[in-house]
């Protein structure tokens, strides 16, 4: 059973949340009659629904449209920035959840909008931020940073059985010859419920089961052998490839 949490928009579109997590803390199922846009200044955030994962590394931030329900799970320690937005503030907000980019200018405005007042004048300063807000928000760029799950018991399992052995180079092949199927029919069964390849689904699940371990202070070698690369310098240039930098420098953004 989840919780609806109520927020009140009569004085502003947007309301503004700082809150600090510790490293395992969670936050059971629950939902917003609002969207949210949940940004980590540091540490690692998963969000849980009943679609699939999504994973906020550091100086990114995850959207999430009214009425979806969801659960968080915390990686080391989190600074979290939170907008609730009125889902009525712009016709075109995004209607899925989604990881996005933060540009340097929303990053500005998300910290500036935890000092404005709950009330404001008309074509004061803080209509001005909070109009802003709204217009960044509809141009985000969306990030390859969710793992959707799959609907069918059968896929279910095998990414069940794929988490739990990360190490493993899985193929496709192997995949569907361990579900009794054709290699062709896993193809077409996977890309008709979570929208790419099984090969692709692998990749992001290493992924993020790489940036929750890097954010708990593992060395890039542990990580790299955990996931089953053959080097350091392999699992590098596979991060580098994926977002743009080694994984030795992409938790010292913040």
């Amino acid at each position: 059973m989840s919780t609806t949490l109520p927020i009140n928009f009569e004085t502003r579109p947007i309301i503004p949340l700082a809150h600090d997590y510790s490293h395992g803390e969670s936050e059971p199922w629950h939902q917003h009659r609002c969207a949210q846009l949940l940004y980590s200044l540091s540490g690692v955030v998963s969000v849980h629904t009943a679609q699939g994962c999504w994973i906020i590394p550091p100086s990114r931030e995850v959207w999430l449209p009214a009425g979806v329900v969801h659960q968080l799970t915390i990686t080391a320690q989190v600074a979290a920035r939170t907008l609730f937005v009125d889902p009525f503030a712009r016709a075109d907000l995004p209607t899925v959840c989604q990881v996005v980019q933060v540009s340097p200018l929303l990053r500005e405005l998300i910290i500036a909008a935890l000092d404005l007042p709950d009330r404001y004048a008309p074509n004061s300063r803080a209509e001005r931020v909070y109009e802003l807000i709204l217009d960044e928000i509809r141009g985000m760029s969306v990030l390859p940073f969710n793992l959707p799950e799959p609907v069918s018991s059968v896929l279910k399992n095998l990414c069940m059985l794929v988490r739990d052995d990360l190490a493993k180079p899985w193929t496709t092949s192997e995949a569907a010859t361990l579900i009794n199927l054709s290699e062709h029919t896993l193809l077409r069964h996977f890309r008709q419920e979570i929208g790419f390849s099984f090969s692709e689904w692998v990749r992001r699940a290493k992924l993020m089961e790489a940036m929750k371990r890097l954010a708990q202070g593992q060395s890039v070698l542990r990580v790299a052998l955990a996931l089953g690369h053959e080097s350091q310098s392999a699992f590098s240039t596979v991060f580098r490839r994926r977002l743009g930098m080694p994984p030795s420098h992409y938790f010292h953004l913040s």
